[in-house]
């Protein structure tokens, strides 16, 4: 999509851009105890974000200017918010239950999404991941979502290439993934700083923006970019990261974050490390069942970690594999190939749809 008509899709989507409810939808979506909500792009090469039903029904869809990357929600309003993919300038707020249209939101200038953020406990506040493109320095953009998402602020993220970001359980501490790499939308997704990289993790206070905690991985793993993570049941923070280095290298790519404490990475056997063939899409926790998954899209195959032994249980294969919920005891699998696996390990495919590299599960 050209500048032009991106700009025209901004501003159909601003004064109330019509919601693609399918006519099964409500009817799905009051049957469903949890949604899913995930990016995708359409066959005939059409963007959106589609919300699905446990039972993976597509409940409805909405039509996005370009291709989306993560969604979070914020319980207190019952909004959502898709993120356009780095480095695309818009995010879209919208109701998972269709009952209103959605809103978008563009990049101010000197900026572009990264594609993830998160909300405040209360609702009031939209964090983003940003990059200032100009001084090649991550930033959080500070939205007020009780005042039509105005941008009201910044912080920096003490690092380069932030994507992820999560809340810690105090409600207050934003825990960020510096991946380390430069990009400008001059040179698209192209990677500036390879042989320099240096990611790190973070810990920032969001209502200060104060640096709580950084840490880098070892010189030798400089090139090893720290993208998507996940809290478990006890606080741990998991990380999988993207290998930039040589394909005959394998270093671990998952590892853990406690407050106070060093980073430390997975010990994994070699085979399943080349299996991932250096590269996590997405990370998610099942709390309940005491996991977490990593998928490697690259290598068609995702882990399943046992957070308490910190061990791998099980690798599965499945092609494209990405997206990932939890779902039941175990999650909701999604492929570029428009598959989706539930827990029961049942598939469905939609011809029409290459799911993009995230779900959200929203508890209802």
């Amino acid at each position: 999509m050209n500048l032009v008509d991106r700009r025209r899709f901004l501003r159909a989507a601003g004064a109330g851009f019509a919601l693609s409810l399918l006519p099964s939808g409500a009817e799905a979506l009051a049957k469903s105890d949890a949604v899913f909500a995930t990016a995708y792009q359409r066959r005939d090469g059409g963007y959106g974000v589609a919300v699905l039903s446990e039972r993976s029904e597509l409940i409805h869809a909405i039509a996005l200017p370009d291709r989306g990357h993560d969604v979070t929600f914020d319980p207190a309003s019952g909004r959502a918010a898709v993120f356009a993919r780095q480095p695309g300038t818009f995010m879209i707020v919208f109701d998972h239950t269709g009952r209103s249209s959605p809103m978008t939101i563009a990049a101010v200038e000197g900026r572009h999404f990264y594609g993830h953020g998160v909300f405040s406990p209360d609702g009031a506040l939209l964090y983003a991941t940003e990059n200032d493109f100009d001084n090649a320095a991550g930033v959080v953009g500070v939205y007020d979502a009780r005042n039509g998402f105005d941008r009201i602020g910044e912080f920096a993220t003490h690092g380069i290439g932030p994507h992820e970001m999560v809340l810690l359980g105090d409600g207050r501490t934003l825990a960020i993934a510096n991946g380390g790499i430069e990009t400008h939308p001059d040179f698209g997704r192209s990677k500036l700083n390879i042989a320099t990289m240096k990611p790190s993790f973070v810990l920032v206070d969001r209502l200060t923006g104060d640096l709580v905690e950084k840490h880098e991985l070892p010189p030798a793993l400089h090139q090893l970019s720290i993208r998507h993570m996940d809290i478990d049941a006890d606080g741990t923070i998991w990380f999988g990261c993207q290998h930039e280095g040589p394909a005959s290298e394998t270093p671990p790519l998952v590892g853990m974050a406690r407050r106070g404490e060093e980073l430390s990475m997975l010990d994994m056997a070699q085979e399943d490390r080349l299996a991932l063939r250096n590269y996590v899409g997405s990370v998610a926790a099942n709390r309940k069942a005491g996991t977490i998954a990593v998928s490697s899209p690259q290598g068609n195959c995702l882990a399943v970690i046992d957070t308490r032994a910190r061990r791998l249980r099980e690798l599965r294969r499945l092609v494209e594999v990405c997206g990932l919920a939890p779902h039941q005891d175990d999650y909701l699998m999604s492929t570029g190939t428009g598959v989706l696996v539930d827990s029961d390990h049942s598939a469905k495919s939609f011809a029409d749809y290459a799911w993009d590299n995230h779900i959200l599960r929203i508890d209802r």
